[in-house]
């Protein structure tokens, strides 16, 4: 039995300094990186590592029953033996499920003229004995002979890939590793598309594999040498091409490449241009281009794929009307985009260009947007509807009578009665006099006189809007009295492209002023009241956390930062690491860029530690995570140990066999939820 830590573990400051722009920096923890990364096997670090895991058990160890109780509640709205609507695409039809008791999908066909149900693929088989599983990609090939899929078993998002014989259920020899991408089919089924993670797991290539052939065979169709681009493979929704498309956050160029014929050469839809993105499908010969380089909110353009940099506009960028995809059928297309904030999808036809369809929703706050629609000759379209009332719907519209078929609503098998529940949508002015939109759920005898806890949610970076949508797990705190309530704050782009441009780079800090200022709005509005505010966020989002409890620790009652990307300065200078040269778009160079040093150092949580009172806080980390690594949230707990001047709780929970997604499986990954509200109920007083 391991003995019980009488304190919190420390992690003793050694000496490392640097210059840069004529600034002597110190970074006393930077011993928490191990230099053989991705290998960790320094003993001072793995021991620091798992002392904090043991103090994170210890202490929750009194409210392993809370924690227990929340997982029991969060199941029980789960139902076990769920099923995805099934979908129709060519001779099959597909779906996928859960069995009774089990951690991951079963991925099932049938002939659409009959016969037995096909177990093509089941994740629990794969997964057994591992502690860490996931699928990434997977395609069927045009024949519907054979599977490929790729498969993660230890959280580093490197993707092994295997392919299936369908009809016999043999695997194929052929076993691509290392992969990191779609993976596309030619359209004659003997040849596969997919890109390789660089030792630095950037994929910066598309690769030709033909069945049969040794791996050393395969041809490199395309090979990008700027380090901050990332390479992608997809295909048009016509699948006449295969799509190759490059870019970094800001920038995007793309070829095509006939399915027929991939060793064709490939077809440059437009050379880059920094600054201006763009997408392209593809009907009957023109392309369809989706752009930001005459409008911020994106214009849609017309080309011919004899002429593919000649481009038409067809429909105008609008300030109204955020235009954020796209996608092509037979004989008409679709729209999706935001006003005010708001999700909306319109459907267009070639054949008359003044008729638009915008599809109507029953409710003022929602969110929406097209489903699984994988054939392109259809006559309805399958939608995802939900919001923060509204278990998650699978509609079908009808385009021949503009009506929504409903074809399966989230069933919550412990009950839900959504009349119980009030959502709203409120806007908060800021510090700049910016109105913030926030989306709240709460129990309708939650008294709104300033006593209910509330737990305010953000994320704020790479122009994600957090979407109004449905929670099961999230009504095991809004039934114990909280208010919940999501800030819709800039970095994401929730009311339009601008909204995301007003929170990067040197206007990074807007994203967290926002958040301090919705709280201290819903504090002013009486949904809440001073140090009984809880918030979470994870990745930029845990950004966010750590900086909002440097600015104003006192406003929160409870922090969970989820691999938190706190240790900005010293990532963004650190070329060898996977993400950094892609991410110098959205957060600036310090290496090269005095002033975005200045700025980055201005804010950095991990640099802006001082002594000072913290509220609770948890921490979570993966040590196999590519994305936030470990030693981020491990500096930061360390610093924060050895900085702050409060009792209250910290704790630093590292996941020692997954990534950034923490724990796999279903289960698996709701315990996770049910210790983090534990945490939250137990700092607030609410653990019985």
């Amino acid at each position: 039995m391991t003995e019980k830590l009488s304190h919190p573990p420390f992690a003793a400051p050694r000496p490392h300094e640097y210059q840069r722009h004529g600034y002597a920096m110190s970074d006393p923890w930077h011993w928490l990186k191990d230099p053989r990364y991705p290998v960790v096997e320094d003993e001072d670090v793995l021991a620091y590592l798992k002392a904090e895991n043991q103090w994170f058990e210890q202490n929750m160890a009194d409210h392993k029953a809370l924690t227990r109780n929340l997982f029991e509640e969060m199941k029980a709205r789960i139902k076990e033996d769920d099923s995805s609507v099934p979908q129709k695409d060519g001779d099959w039809i597909y779906w996928s499920k859960f069995e009774q008791g089990m951690q991951y999908r079963q991925h099932w066909r049938k002939a659409v003229s009959g016969g037995e149900d096909q177990l093509m693929l089941d994740e629990n088989v794969l997964a057994e004995g591992k502690e860490y599983f996931r699928l990434g990609a997977a395609s069927v090939s045009p024949d519907g002979r054979l599977l490929a899929y790729a498969f993660d078993d230890n959280g580093s998002e490197r993707f092994e890939v295997r392919i299936r014989d369908l009809v016999s259920g043999d695997l194929l020899p052929d076993v691509i590793p290392g992969t990191l991408s779609s993976l596309v089919w030619s359209a004659d089924s003997t040849m596969l598309l997919y890109g390789l993670a660089n030792e630095q797991w950037r994929t910066d290539n598309a690769r030709l594999h033909v069945l049969g052939n040794a791996l050393a065979d395969d041809v490199e169709l395309y090979h990008e040498d700027d380090e901050g681009f990332r390479v992608g493979i997809g295909l048009t929704h016509s699948e006449q091409y295969i799509v190759i498309s490059t870019g970094d956050h800001e920038t995007s160029e793309i070829r095509l490449v006939p399915t027929a014929d991939p060793l064709a050469d490939p077809i440059l839809v437009s050379p880059r241009q920094t600054g201006r993105e763009y997408d392209v499908e593809e009907h009957d010969g023109t392309l369809y281009i989706l752009t930001n380089d005459d409008h911020v909110n994106f214009r849609l353009a017309t080309a011919p794929v004899t002429d593919p940099g000649n481009w038409t506009s067809l429909i105008a960028g609008s300030d109204d009307f955020y235009l954020t995809d796209m996608c092509t059928f037979k004989t008409f297309y679709v729209t999706e985009g935001r006003e005010n904030g708001l999700d909306q999808i319109e459907i267009r036809f070639y054949d008359d260009p003044a008729r638009v369809e915008r599809i109507a929703f029953p409710e003022a706050s929602y969110s929406a947007g097209l489903d699984d629609n994988p054939e392109y000759a259809v006559d309805k379209l399958r939608l995802g509807y939900a919001s923060m009332v509204t278990p998650g719907t699978v509609f079908d519209y009808h385009l021949a009578d503009t009506s929504l078929e409903t074809l399966k609503v989230q069933e919550i098998p412990s009950g839900y009665d959504g009349s119980q529940y009030i959502t709203e949508r409120l806007m908060i002015e800021v510090r700049d006099g910016t109105q913030v939109p926030v989306s709240l759920v709460y129990h309708k005898d939650t008294g709104l006189d300033g006593s209910a806890p509330l737990h305010l949610y953000s994320y704020g970076a790479y122009g994600y809007a957090v979407p109004p949508s449905f929670s099961t797990t999230r009504l095991s705190l809004v039934d114990r009295g909280f208010v919940y309530a999501i800030a819709h704050i800039r970095g994401g782009d929730d009311l339009g492209r601008n909204w995301y441009l007003d929170g990067k780079l040197t206007k990074r800090t807007n994203t967290f002023n926002d958040f301090v200022d919705v709280a201290k709005g819903l504090i002013a509005k009486a949904y809440t009241s001073k140090g009984r505010i809880t918030a979470s966020g994870g990745s930029a989002g845990g950004e966010l956390m750590g900086a909002i409890v440097n600015s104003d620790p006192d406003l929160w009652g409870a922090i969970v930062a989820h691999v938190p990307f706190v240790d900005v300065l010293n990532t963004m200078q650190d070329e060898s690491l996977p993400l950094t040269p892609g991410e110098w778009p959205e957060w600036g160079n310090p290496i090269t860029d005095k002033t975005a040093f200045e700025y980055i150092r201005s804010y950095s949580p991990y640099d802006n530690v001082t002594a000072q009172a913290y509220p609770p806080m948890l921490i979570t980390g993966g040590l196999n995570d590519p994305r936030v690594t470990y030693w981020e949230p491990a500096k930061w707990a360390a610093k924060l140990r050895a900085t702050k001047t409060d009792d209250n709780m910290l704790l630093l929970k590292t996941n020692m066999g997954a990534g950034h997604g923490g724990k796999s499986g279903r289960w698996n990954a709701l315990e996770e939820t049910a210790e983090e509200f534990a945490f939250i109920l137990w700092q607030m007083g609410m653990a019985e």
